[in-house]
């Protein structure tokens, strides 16, 4: 056993993330284990890029109001919330226009495959979801 050392808290590239995110390392496998887990923290509309990963992420909100959508459908994710997209599939992550939000990211392959930028207009429209809740979209903001 033994305690990690933590590193430093650092700042989301632009090249794959729109507006203020910054991320903790929290876990990074060695050796025959490929857990990663951040802690990641979004500002309100701040984002991902469309990315992938090859055996699939899994999300847990821990605060705030954040949305995660893929090529077809969006889950608005709220503290306690855990959602998995699967191996390969494209998707993005972020905060809601009026809200902060941190989860922790899982995922095990070493590189996600990045894509484009979320537009301000894909984001608006994945988001509108998050702030219109009604019965439609269901308990969780699904859509």
């Amino acid at each position: 056993m033994e305690l990690l050392t933590q590193q430093p808290t650092t700042r989301g590239p632009a090249e794959l993330f729109t507006g203020q995110v910054w991320f903790d390392v929290i876990a990074r496998g060695e050796d025959e284990s490929r857990l990663r887990v951040n802690a990641v923290r979004f500002s309100p509309c701040a984002r991902t890029a469309w990315h992938s990963h090859s055996l699939g992420q899994t999300l847990h909100v821990t605060e705030g109001i954040g949305a995660v959508a893929t090529r077809d459908r969006v889950i608005v994710m709220r503290p306690g919330d855990t959602v998995h997209t699967p191996p390969g599939e494209d998707h993005w992550h972020g905060a809601l226009p009026d809200h902060f939000m941190t989860h922790l990211a899982m995922w095990e392959d070493d590189d996600a495959t990045w894509g484009e930028h979320v537009t301000d207009d894909e984001h608006a429209a994945a988001t509108r979801s998050g702030m219109t809740r009604s019965a439609t979209t269901g308990a969780s903001g699904e859509r």
